[in-house]
């Protein structure tokens, strides 16, 4: 259901860019926007991964330097039947963890310091395994595609202001699109709706990861867990990773709660819900195995 819902999310945020594309320009604004949105697209793909990696200022580890860690991913890649990842850290206190990379054989995850000293192993394995999992489900991927034809959606929205601004592109068909009124409705709608859509993917891959995640570590209740404790670190310390509004959705926790009006709108589902399926995850296992 989760992969569905996204997969029409996705469609109706492309739909959202060609018809602003369309609004400002026509068949021929219809044709650049998606162009652009293809260029963008391929851009993304390649290389998202080394970008966020590199603006957080995460670092390579060794074996040698966190043998736990690559224990745990090691049993965990497995389970899941995915290649090893790259592992990197983040010198930062605060406790969170993201997945990047295009595909299953060119992935990495990346740990913060304060997420490698506030849980325990089992706990640590329920996040790895929930970042595994949007390895597995290429979910990085999904949510590039998202944000960058999002940013597309504002940058197309922004054009539509400034030629609202100043007159824009006369004739008949420019009449017809509703002239300078309907190009600053374009300008305030769209990308709100993008945004809104974007959310919307955002959160229906956390909780896939969830469900998915417990399958790979087979314990629910270690990744309900660690995510009491890491909201309880976000909320005491909101914005001390300086993140991005562009990428707090690659993280297992919002690290801008609290933070700004992006908080407003989160890109992750709430933490109780989360914990409150996770549980059911888990008494489901149970009786399964009862049974």
């Amino acid at each position: 259901m989760n992969t569905i819902k996204t997969f029409l999310l996705l469609a109706g945020l492309t739909a959202l860019f060609l018809w602003v594309g369309e609004r400002i320009g026509g068949q021929a604004g219809l044709v650049t926007a998606l162009g652009i949105a293809a260029l963008m697209n391929l851009f993304a793909y390649w290389f998202s991964d080394k970008m966020v990696l590199m603006m957080y200022g995460a670092k390579p580890v060794t074996e040698a330097e966190e043998p736990v860690l690559y224990r745990i991913i090691r049993k965990l890649t497995q389970e899941a039947g995915l290649p090893m990842p790259r592992l990197y850290m983040i010198d930062s206190p605060v406790a969170n963890a993201f997945a990047t990379g295009r595909n299953p054989q060119h992935a990495a995850v990346a740990v913060t310091r304060g997420i490698r000293n506030l849980l325990n192993e089992r706990e640590l394995a329920g996040v790895i395994g929930h970042e595994l999992a949007h390895v597995r489900n290429r979910d990085i991927l999904t949510s590039t595609i998202a944000a960058t034809i999002a940013g597309a959606v504002m940058m197309l929205a922004r054009m539509a202001q400034w030629a609202a601004i100043f007159g824009g592109m006369g004739g008949r068909d420019r009449e017809e699109r509703g002239g300078g009124l309907g190009l600053l409705v374009v300008a305030i709608i769209a990308p709100l709706a993008a945004m809104i859509i974007q959310l919307a993917i955002s959160r229906s891959r956390e909780y896939q990861a969830d469900v998915s995640g417990s399958q790979i570590s087979k314990d629910p209740l270690a990744l309900a867990s660690a995510l009491q404790k890491l909201e309880a670190g976000v909320q005491q310390a909101p914005g001390a990773m300086d993140a991005s509004p562009a990428t707090a959705h690659l993280f297992i926790v919002n690290p801008l709660r609290g933070q700004s009006l992006w908080a407003l709108f989160s890109t992750h589902p709430p933490i109780p819900e989360r914990i409150r399926r996770l549980e059911h995850i888990a008494r489901s296992m149970s009786a399964g195995q009862k049974a």
